[in-house]
């Protein structure tokens, strides 16, 4: 997964390299607000079934029982192919709302509609990757993301050469059909077991799920909402071109961390589930979870901190410099957000659908609450900002939570290497503030180089010597001597 997230991550800069180019801030602009139009209705229209059919067929593969995997598997495939239809009618009946409501005007109705299909063909393929790693199948789920990402990152520049803005929905249709054909080929080279079930039997087996993918829903539907409005009070208060530049940072800092988050995820959610009944158990992994991700995380989100108008120059175009101040208060946003996340599926893994709704409604509030202040008063710079203080404060609210429902605390290794990495961050952020360019892209460099050894010997010593990450990174020229590594065998 994560030789795939990373192809992926190179994938994604060369497709938003070429959106800057031939669509500009503005054709960024309305492509995030058709996006978030999208995702919008479709999480309203997933019922969160995804994410919590990777628990129940987790479940059901870790106790054993194949009749529970073939009811799972045929009732999470049903519900989502009638939620895809129903959320393709609604896009449908509330594309003019939305319009008026997004852009000012019904000038991009038919656009909106035609988004309809987007949900139902995601729904579908949903469904299949929600058995995919619920089986984990690692390496099947991999070859999905990159061949996906690879397809859609081709048609994508081919629509935007060929029709410019114009072309924004036919690529987002395109990938959509793309995703659903290679789902389905993987997911059906899963072994599941043949179950005769009626509808109505579907409707009963797939309660378990609908409640939790509810909750899930309830959760997603806020972030969204609040993405979706944030991009709104933007279009509205300064401009669509504004709505670009913001997304180009936001994107940016969202595309290394999700790198490193999604590739842990994967397997990380289902062994989770799996010591649900065990909460020493789940606690240990939460840590080991902690530290590899603020291990793997923290030198690449350094790095984009003190090279972010460089970043953006190279990725965008000139156009986009102001997204750089932006950028670099996203990652401080990154940076703590890595720490909660590993916290945060406790309550998943539990079915703990109740605290979840709590909190992540009490953090969305908040979210929204925090743009709107600094919108008003610090401008686009102020939406980055609070996104920087939600990380701040949900990480404080996340652990309590945890330590309720398990005891959860971080171990000693884990407290260390807070106390020591969040210290290097604040510096590299003061530096690239406060410094004129050069100076602080220098200082900036050096505290990454030494940061990054720091955490490469910390990963290293975790993993072990003969794990193929630590074999892997002794080839590269220095690598051995900084981490003291052993003369591998072959």
């Amino acid at each position: 997964m994560g030789g795939a997230a990373g192809i992926n991550l190179l994938l994604g800069m060369v497709r938003t390299k070429f959106a800057a180019v031939l669509i500009g801030p503005l054709g960024v602009g309305m492509l995030a607000n058709f996006t978030v139009i999208q995702i919008l209705i479709g999480t309203i229209a997933g019922l969160g079934i995804q994410t919590s059919g990777v628990r129940e067929v987790a479940a059901a593969v870790e106790n054993g029982d194949q009749k529970a995997i073939g009811r799972t598997v045929l009732s999470l495939r049903r519900i989502s192919r009638l939620t895809g239809l129903l959320g393709t009618l609604a896009m449908v009946a509330l594309s003019p709302y939305l319009s008026r409501l997004t852009f000012g005007s019904e000038e991009h109705t038919v656009e909106i509609a035609l988004l309809g299909l987007v949900i139902l063909l995601g729904n579908l393929s949903g469904g299949q990757l929600a058995l995919i790693q619920g089986m984990r199948r690692i390496s099947d789920l991999a070859w999905v993301n990159v061949i996906s990402a690879a397809v859609g990152t081709a048609a994508s520049i081919g629509f935007y050469t060929w029709l410019g803005l114009r072309g924004i929905v036919p690529a987002l249709l395109f990938i959509a059909t793309v995703n659903l054909a290679v789902s389905w080929y993987f997911a059906r080279r899963v072994p599941v077991p043949p179950v005769y079930m009626t509808w109505q039997e579907s409707f009963r087996e797939a309660g378990g799920m609908l409640r939790l993918g509810l909750t899930l829903m309830w959760t997603m539907l806020l972030t969204t909402i609040v993405g979706y409005a944030t991009n709104a009070l933007i279009t509205q208060q300064i401009s669509l071109e504004a709505v670009g530049i913001y997304s180009a940072a936001f994107a940016l800092s969202g595309m290394f961390v999700n790198f490193v988050l999604g590739a842990m995820g994967a397997d990380y959610y289902p062994r989770l589930t799996g010591v649900a009944h065990d909460k020493t158990a789940m606690n240990r992994l939460v840590n080991e979870q902690t530290e590899i991700g603020l291990l793997i995380a923290v030198p690449g989100l350094l790095a984009t901190l003190t090279l972010a108008p460089w970043i953006i120059n190279f990725f965008y175009t000139r156009d986009f410099l102001q997204a750089a101040i932006l950028l670099q208060w996203f990652i401080l946003g990154c940076v703590i957000r890595v720490i909660q996340w590993p916290m945060g599926f406790i309550q998943l893994a539990l079915g703990k659908g109740n605290w979840f709704i709590f909190t992540q409604t009490s953090l969305n509030a908040l979210h929204m609450l925090l743009i709107w202040f600094g919108l008003m008063y610090f401008g686009l710079e102020g939406v980055s900002i609070a996104f920087f203080m939600l990380y701040l404060i949900s990480v404080i609210v996340i652990k309590l939570v945890a330590r309720h429902l398990t005891d959860f605390s971080w171990n000693n290794a884990s407290r260390k290497l807070l106390l020591t990495l969040l210290p290097v961050v604040t510096a590299s952020f003061i530096s690239a503030r406060l410094l004129p360019l050069w100076s602080a892209t220098t200082a900036g460099i050096v505290i990454t180089g030494l940061a990054s050894i720091l955490c490469l010997r910390g990963l290293v010593h975790r993993v072990g010597y003969e794990h193929r990450l630590t074999r892997m990174a002794s080839k590269i020229p220095g690598v051995r001597i900084i981490c003291n590594l052993p003369k591998m065998s072959a």
